[in-house]
């Protein structure tokens, strides 16, 4: 609903954090958290698009991904100087990416086009796809393969181009596409190269613990939609999990080499990360600016309260791909349940939040006009809105013109897992890219958002509030600076709030 209202999103900007390990200097293994984490993202190392991108040499996953579904895969892709490409897509059967199931062989062409006239900083691109194959690597991945082609009439035309089970042969290359072979098997499978149709290209100075920065190159394509019937007709308008250079990566990368040096006969089994029980008491924030569906760029910054179980939330929502042009910030607060193991996604919590109160800043002219125009009584109480000035929207059950709806229940997914750097991440489930609201068990996300980062301890609700640290404004963007409160995931996907 919010996704076709506003053609602009803005974001608050809180940069994830660097951290320097304590390990060897305060005597001990703790993470000591540097100050330049609360810093605004305008302040730090800024990233640059190349433009037109430069898609040439290799690109991998630098960790296991996960789609919705949930699909577990890591990506291996080369482009060539001729717009040749090959892509290794490597699938399996467990969240941590150490049980291969089957692999995708993918070659073809793309041509990038112009500049997208939809998503600020990307690029359109057309793509052709020469040959598919498949390799299975287990009897289990091979049946269940043939079980979901042989759900479809054009399905099952496909599944007679692989072996029954009892003459499969490890390590064979089964063609689902080629010049040979008519029909195309990619549709009946659920798959699709769609993400080809948008690229992003950008470098950044990467932090390290002790050491100078190290340039990262990232290769953002186009978001998967979450529902799989929807991904033959979907052109994405928002990016997933980027891959990395495998030349300029960010460093330490235990997943790196092994995925550089794979293929589809010998996928790469990864290392487990080191999984954190779900605790999230603390002051959490995006590592940079993120892209949504949609046209929608911003930041987040949640703290939850684990005592009461209880949360706060910034979202920062901005006009360009670089959170540096601030459109409106939404605050939103609540509860959440106690967790419990999920059952579709190994590795998850599932918990429920309800948001209950929220506030709404509009950081520029054109919000703040819209906000001037709508209904009485539809956003907040009598008055005048003007830019930089907070007003709460509880009394009106939410703001109609941002799409708010007041009180709201959101089903949620949750972990939290140790980068290399030991930085604690904590991973929300992915909005629905349709703009709905996962207001129903059965629609739970089974996927995630990019991760948010540790940046400091829980602030302390057992104070009077006129004793709490509280966010400030940032001179230069009209932004909050960093303040502790609690904020909520769930928040994250409000039916009011598809885009944050």
């Amino acid at each position: 609903m919010l996704a076709t209202m506003l053609p602009y999103a803005c974001v608050l900007v809180l940069f994830g954090a660097h951290t320097a390990l304590a390990a060897g200097e305060a005597g001990g293994s703790r993470l000591h958290w540097e100050p330049r984490c609360q810093r605004p993202l305008t302040d730090r190392m800024p990233s640059t698009a190349i433009l037109p991108p430069h898609l040439n040499g290799p690109w991998i996953s630098t960790g296991c991904e996960v789609r919705p579904g949930p699909e577990f895969l890591t990506r291996a892709y080369t482009f060539y100087p001729s717009r040749l490409f090959r892509a290794h897509q490597f699938y399996y059967e467990d969240p941590f990416c150490g049980e291969p199931a089957h692999s995708l062989l993918v070659k073809g062409k793309v041509r990038l086009r112009r500049a997208s006239w939809v998503t600020r900083g990307a690029t359109e691109a057309d793509y052709y796809l020469h040959k598919v194959g498949i390799v299975f690597h287990n009897r289990r991945a091979l049946l269940d393969v043939t079980g979901r082609l042989n759900q479809t009439r054009a399905g099952r035309d496909c599944a007679r181009r692989l072996p029954p089970a009892r003459a499969w042969l490890p390590g064979a290359l089964y063609e689902l596409r080629s010049a040979r072979a008519l029909g195309d098997c990619l549709e009946a499978l659920g798959l699709s190269m769609h993400e080809l149709s948008l690229v992003r290209v950008q470098r950044r100075l990467q932090p390290q613990p002790r050491a100078a920065p190290r340039l990262v190159e990232e290769l953002y394509l186009g978001d998967i939609h979450t529902d799989r019937a929807e991904r033959r007709h979907y052109r994405p308008t928002g990016y997933q999990r980027p891959l990395q250079s495998a030349l300029h990566h960010v460093r330490p990368c235990p997943a790196c080499g092994l995925i550089a040096r794979s293929d589809v006969h010998h996928p790469p089994v990864l290392p487990p990360p080191l999984a954190l029980p779900l605790r999230l008491g603390g002051w959490w924030v995006s590592s940079g600016c993120e892209v949504r569906p949609a046209v929608l760029f911003l930041t987040r910054l949640f703290t939850f309260h684990g005592h009461s179980r209880s949360w706060e939330g910034y979202y920062h929502h901005f006009s360009d791909p670089a959170c540096q042009q601030p459109t409106f910030t939404v605050y939103a607060a609540g509860r959440y349940t106690r967790g419990t193991p999920s059952t579709r996604v190994r590795g998850g919590t599932e918990l429920v939040f309800e948001v209950t109160r929220a506030h709404v800043t509009p950081m520029d002219q054109v919000t703040t006009a819209m906000l001037n125009f709508s209904e009485p009584r539809s956003c907040g109480g009598a008055g005048a809105w003007s830019v930089g000035t907070e007003r709460d929207v509880t009394a009106t059950n939410g703001c109609l013109p941002l799409g708010i709806r007041l009180p709201h229940v959101e089903y949620e997914l949750f972990k939290m897992e140790q980068d290399p750097l030991g930085q604690s991440l904590l991973f929300i489930g992915q909005r629905p890219t349709d703009g709905s609201s996962p207001d129903t068990p059965e629609k739970r996300p089974t996927s995630y958002q990019a991760p948010l980062v540790l940046c400091g301890e829980a602030p302390d609700f057992s104070r009077p509030p006129q004793h709490r640290p509280s966010l400030q404004k940032h001179p230069s963007t009209g932004g909050l600076r960093v303040a502790p409160l609690p904020l909520l995931p769930l928040v994250l996907g409000l039916a009011f709030l598809y885009w944050l």
